[in-house]
């Protein structure tokens, strides 16, 4: 059975593959980002791999709905854990209003999974 409504899975999982290539480059916006919330560095390059595994894992749960749903699941821990690294740093500009939002949008995938 496919997750309803379609559009959501594929568009996180779109969002999920673009972040890999910008974290594998990485773009400036990532490395400061990544530095505001004192992410070290030897954790840096497991995102990209992360990411892309999250973007398959929603694109095969299309046809998987258990791996969906868990994958979701994985981006809503992911993204739970970042708004509480900006929180940490006291960072409350326009990265921890994405955290946030990629937070929502992951929950809201997770419950078309269910």
């Amino acid at each position: 059975m496919i997750a309803e409504p379609v559009w959501a899975a594929p568009i996180l999982a779109l969002i999920q593959l673009a972040d890999a290539v910008f974290c594998a480059i990485p773009l400036g916006f990532v490395t400061e980002c990544l530095d505001d919330v004192r992410l070290p560095h030897r954790y840096r390059p497991v995102l990209p791999w992360l990411k892309l595994a999250a973007a398959a894992g929603l694109v095969a749960g299309l046809w998987i709905d258990y791996l969906g749903a868990f994958t979701a699941l994985g981006l809503v821990l992911y993204f739970t854990l970042a708004v509480g690294a900006h929180i940490r740093v006291r960072d409350f500009g326009r990265n921890i209003v994405n955290a946030t939002l990629l937070l929502v949008f992951s929950a809201y995938v997770l419950i078309t999974f269910l």
